[in-house]
């Protein structure tokens, strides 16, 4: 059985909403992310930080949940953490996207059987990368802001080994907040920050 995990990479958040704290901001984003992926059937959960944000990762994660401390705020240290842990395909989601469905993280990891990494655009920026381990040694390391599905392809053997899967937009600014949708259901925390 392939064993997978998607870990909720904690990214910087440099903006709130007014009149909310940035840093509770930042706490509910990556709360409602990490529950997302706490109840995942198909993979298991983590959380991925720097030491900054290490007291951060541990209050929000789950009884078990694993919680990799990283140097940088970008993927491959992860990835390398999830290989080292015995995995055989990993993701990492940038932890500032409460709102995303489940589903969207599945098609992520779905083409990982015939594809070296897939990715799910972000806006600007990625929402996420999964991959099978070990990495491949042409994938270079990036934060989730500046990497772009096409930026990967420029060092892949092959365009087609760098696959696109749909997107979710994180929430970075007023116009991604306008566009949550109160009808679906999970980010709770974020939810209650904003009045409900």
């Amino acid at each position: 059985m392939t064993r997978r995990v998607v870990a909720a990479l904690l990214v910087p958040v440099q903006w709130s909403p007014p009149g909310v704290d940035l840093e509770a901001w930042r706490t509910a984003l990556a709360e409602d992310v990490v529950d997302l992926l706490a109840r995942l059937a198909q993979a298991e959960a983590a959380i991925a930080a720097t030491p900054g944000d290490r007291k951060l990762a541990e209050e929000i994660a789950w009884p078990g949940m694993r919680v990799y401390e990283i140097p940088t705020a970008t993927y491959l240290p992860v990835l390398a953490a999830a290989a080292a842990d015995g995995f055989d395909q990993a993701a990492v989601i940038a932890a500032d996207a409460p709102d995303v469905p489940g589903m969207i993280l599945g098609k992520l990891l779905q083409p990982l059987d015939n594809k070296a990494v897939a990715v799910a655009s972000g806006g600007s920026g990625l929402l996420g990368v999964a991959t099978s381990l070990p990495v491949p040694d042409w994938l270079a390391d990036h934060d989730l802001d500046s990497a772009s599905a096409q930026l990967l392809r420029k060092k892949a053997p092959r365009p087609g080994d760098v696959t696109s899967t749909p997107e979710w937009r994180r929430l970075r600014g007023p116009a991604e907040l306008a566009s949550l949708d109160p009808a679906l259901e999970g980010w709770e925390n974020t939810r209650a920050l904003l009045g409900g």
